[in-house]
């Protein structure tokens, strides 16, 4: 038999300090010893022990002000404390209770009985431990900023605490530990979408869930998109399958993610073409200067030269206002008329010079509608997929294809836009984790290709934020790869 505990006998007598401690290491306690009241309160503050068997008669300190030291350590003062004497009164018992004692053992002592006691004392010593731990710990999650949820094998919430139920809008006033009847996953699809939806697909099963999932809040005109990671793993027990999952706040770190990305974008797009144009110029200009005078065609070269200077100011002061105003690119913030679109995609295109790009249209309602996505957000996620289109392209010269068509979710329109290359296809582990911010599929093909990463990832979050869907995925008829999204639309007139 083994007990998790551990005992710290004191006794002046070796004899007596023998005996116990085989008598208890043959029950299976760690057992330390102690020869005076002094190497008693060492030991004590050394070892931590669960239990003190503590003899009264000892030279030096006696055994009533060892306890009294013990109880003025906050470090000791909960260990319980046996006091093992020859002094059979009443006088010495109350000396022993005043002085902290819990309980006592009278010389000759019957082992059956002592091993029973210390049995007893340090099972609800080990209790009390546990009631004590617990009850931090119900206070540190209650205090929490994360949402905490324990689920049952049948999915039922069984406990969450009030920041998980701020997050699933659950009475704050009931019962934290009272279970609720809706299932977990049914339950957070009321409010929010599970993104991606690969990783949702068996939930709860943690197993084969590297990547983190997400509860996704779009953004109303009067509250921003809440992003919640959730984490989860799994015990098992006698009352079978338990799950513990914490709701994380990531909303700002999105948010400091797409900054970056915009900032990256908007640096990229906005120099691009006038920094060419500047350097072809001068190009031409050094190779073709008269030192002695200029002609015709160089005082037009240079005139260009000085349009484009000035653009380019422009543009880099465009981008410092940018930087002031991060949350220019939020993707509810305006709508898109779906008749700019295919002029956007042009204009993305002649920047790419892609001679190959056509736009498809099918049962798209004649009635004029609006996309719900801001026009810089749509901007940037369609220059986001034709860039990328061309950069996986072999010969950096992709034939992409624009699908549009008309779809409904829950009797909510949508548009769903198809951007589909024939570049290369990419492997399923990559299709499954391209969508995560900093994971570059292109390292695996050229190894030359720059970037940050973070692009699909953006274009993935501005989607989910508006209520969207976004999936990417391999053509079934030849190399390339189709990005879908899902974009919600408002009709003309709708409230």
């Amino acid at each position: 038999m083994k007990h998790d505990a551990t005992i710290l006998v004191v006794d002046d007598n070796e004899d007596g300090r023998r005996i116990l401690q085989s008598l208890l290491k043959a029950q299976g306690y760690r057992v330390y010893l102690a020869a005076d009241g002094y190497e008693a309160l060492e030991q004590a503050e050394r070892t931590m022990p669960d239990l003190i068997l503590l003899d009264v008669m000892m030279p030096g300190i006696d055994g009533f002000e060892v306890c009294r030291r013990l109880r003025t350590n906050p470090r000791l003062a909960e260990v319980p404390v046996v006091m093992v004497t020859a002094l059979d009164d009443r006088p010495a018992k109350l000396q022993g209770i005043e002085s902290g004692a819990d309980d006592f053992v009278v010389k000759p002592f019957d082992p059956v009985e002592l091993t029973a006691r210390v049995r007893s004392i340090t099972r609800l010593n080990r209790y009390r431990r546990l009631l004590l731990e617990r009850t931090k710990f119900n206070w540190v999650v209650k205090q929490a900023d994360d949402g905490y949820i324990e689920l049952g094998d049948d999915d039922r919430v069984i406990y969450a605490n009030p920041q998980a139920r701020r997050f699933l809008d659950l009475p704050l006033d009931e019962s934290d530990d009272e279970i609720i009847d809706t299932p977990f996953l049914a339950l957070v699809q009321t409010q929010y979408n599970c993104e991606p939806q690969q990783l949702w697909a068996n939930w709860p099963d943690p197993d084969h869930i590297l990547d983190p999932r997400y509860l996704v809040r779009p953004e109303t005109p009067h509250s921003r998109a809440l992003w919640l990671q959730v984490d989860l793993i799994k015990s098992s027990s006698s009352l079978g399958d338990r799950y513990l999952i914490r709701l994380r706040d990531v909303s700002n770190e999105v948010k400091v993610q797409r900054n970056q990305w915009t900032f990256h974008a908007q640096v990229s797009h906005k120099l691009k073409t006038p920094l060419s144009l500047m350097t072809g110029f001068l190009t031409l200009l050094q190779e073709d200067l008269d030192t002695t005078a200029l002609t015709g065609m160089q005082k037009d070269l240079f005139d260009r030269v000085f349009r484009s200077a000035m653009r380019l100011q422009e543009e880099i002061v465009g981008i410092f206002d940018y930087m002031e105003s991060p949350d220019m690119l939020t993707p509810s913030q305006g709508v898109t008329p779906f008749s700019h679109l295919p002029a956007t995609l042009r204009t993305i295109s002649e920047n790419f010079k892609l001679i190959t790009l056509h736009i498809n249209k099918e049962n798209i309602p004649e009635q004029k509608f609006d996309l719900a996505i801001s026009t810089k957000a749509l901007e940037l996620i369609l220059w986001e997929l034709v860039e990328n289109a061309q950069k996986f392209h072999p010969e950096r010269s992709p034939t992409v294809d624009v699908n549009l068509s008309w779809v409904e979710n829950n009797n909510q329109p949508l548009l769903c836009l198809k951007v589909v290359d024939n570049g290369v296809n990419l492997p399923p582990e990559q299709l499954a984790r391209i969508w995560m911010p900093y994971y570059q599929a292109e390292k695996y093909f050229t190894g030359q290709v720059k970037g940050m990463g973070l692009g699909l990832s953006m274009v993935a979050s501005f989607i989910w934020e508006i209520g969207g869907r976004y999936r990417m995925y391999n053509r079934d008829n030849g190399p390339g790869a189709i990005v879908e999204l899902h974009i919600p639309v408002h009709k003309k007139g709708d409230a």
